[in-house]
C-alpha cells in the first residue's frame, strides 16, 4: 500500500541480520513480527523509515510459516520550517500538549488535517468522521509539514463542540469550577459563582470566543470570578454623568422580571444612552466596562451584564456609586 511494491536485498545488503541478541532478547525486528502475528494484526501503517525493513520483517514471516499482514508506510510529518519532528523537542510530548489545555480531538484533527488519506481537508471533524471519510488510496507518498501555530483555532472548534455537547458539557463545567477554585482560591468572596448554572452560562456565552478553556480563569477574564476595584474617580475621568448612567442602568436591571437576551440588551442600553445628555454610546460602555470588570478592553458589555447576572450588575453599580 502508498509506496506500492519495494526491493529490499537484506542478503546483500545485510549479511546474516541479527534478530536474537546475545542475552537472549529479540530484536524489534523478530518481537513486531510474533507480536502482530498472535494479535492477528492485519494491516500494518508505519513510518517510511521502516520501508527497508519490510523485506526482513517478510522473510520472517515466511522462515515461520506465518501470512504476513498487509504493509503500508507513511510518509513523515515534519516541522513547519521542514527539518525533522523529534522527541529532543520537549514541547511535541503529548504531555506536554495536555498540560497546556489542548485537547486530544485537536490535536488529531491537526495531523489528519496536514495529512492526506482524505477527499478533502477540514478543520473540526470528530474521531467518527475521520473513520467514516479515510481512504488508503488516497495517501500520498510526499512529506506533511505541521503548521502547530494553527493549533489553537483547531482546539477552539473542538472545545465548541463539546460544549454542543449536553454530556461533555457537563465534564467542562467541572473542570473550570476546578479552574476557577485553583486560580482564585482564597480570593472568592461569593462561592455562587461556582454554582454549575452560572459557570455553564459564561460557557455557553463565550463558546466559539476562547482558544483553551483555561482562557475563563486569565487575567482578561478575572471579573468573572471576583469583583474589580474600581474607584468613582476612575469612571468621572470618563463621564461627569456617572451617576445619571449608573442610575438608568440600575433602574433598567430592577425593571425587568426575565433575563434578556444579548442583543435585546444591547438595544435597551442605546435607548438609555439617548436619556444622557453629554456622554456619547462609546464612551458609555466604556464607562460600564470598566464599572463592571476593571478593564479597558472585553466581551460586549451586554454579555458582560448577562454573564454577571442583573443581582451582581446592580451590586457593582451601587458599589461604585457610594465610593
Amino acid at each position: 500500500m502508498v509506496y506500492g511494491w519495494n526491493k529490499h536485498e537484506v542478503a546483500s545488503v545485510e549479511g546474516d541480520p541479527v534478530i536474537i541478541k546475545a542475552d537472549g532478547f529479540p530484536t524489534y525486528h523478530l518481537a513486531n513480527v510474533v507480536d502482530d502475528h498472535f494479535m492477528e494484526i492485519s494491516h500494518v501503517l508505519r513510518g517510511t523509515e521502516w520501508l527497508v525493513s519490510t523485506s526482513k520483517h517478510l522473510l520472517l514471516y515466511k522462515a515461520l510459516g506465518w501470512k504476513p499482514p498487509q504493509f503500508g508506510h507513511l510518509p513523515l510529518l515534519l516541522n513547519k520550517d521542514g527539518s525533522k519532528l523529534s522527541k529532543r523537542q520537549g514541547d511535541i510530548f503529548i504531555e506536554q500538549f495536555a498540560k497546556s489545555g489542548h485537547l486530544p480531538e485537536a490535536l488529531l484533527d491537526i495531523i489528519t488535517n496536514c495529512g492526506s488519506g482524505f477527499a478533502e481537508n477540514r478543520m473540526g471533524r470528530k474521531l467518527e468522521e475521520l473513520i467514516a471519510e479515510f481512504d488508503v488510496s488516497r495517501i500520498i507518498t510526499h512529506s506533511s509539514l505541521l503548521d502547530l501555530t494553527k493549533l489553537p483555532e483547531f482546539n477552539r472548534i473542538h472545545l465548541a463542540q463539546q460544549l454542543e455537547d449536553d454530556i461533555k458539557r457537563q465534564m467542562v463545567v467541572q473542570q473550570l469550577q476546578s479552574h476557577v477554585e485553583e486560580i482564585y482560591h482564597g480570593k472568592l468572596l461569593d462561592h455562587d459563582v461556582l454554582r454549575k448554572e452560572y459557570v455553564e452560562n459564561v460557557l455557553l456565552l463565550r463558546k466559539g470566543h476562547i482558544n483553551f478553556l483555561k482562557d475563563l480563569v486569565s487575567p482578561s477574564y478575572s471579573y468573572l470570578w471576583v469583583r474589580p476595584s474600581v474607584s468613582r474617580k476612575e469612571l468621572q475621568k470618563l463621564s461627569s454623568e456617572l451617576d445619571k448612567i449608573g442610575g438608568l442602568v440600575l433602574g433598567l436591571l430592577q425593571s425587568q422580571n426575565i433575563a434578556m437576551p444579548t442583543d435585546v440588551l444591547n438595544k435597551e442600553l442605546k435607548n438609555l444612552q439617548e436619556q444622557v445628555k453629554e456622554t456619547k454610546y462609546s464612551t458609555m460602555m466604556k464607562l460600564l466596562r470598566l464599572a463592571l470588570s476593571g478593564q479597558e478592553q472585553g466581551p460586549s458589555v451586554a454579555e458582560m451584564m448577562i454573564s454577571l447576572g442583573p443581582k451582581e450588575v446592580c451590586a457593582r453599580i451601587e458599589t461604585v456609586l457610594k465610593s
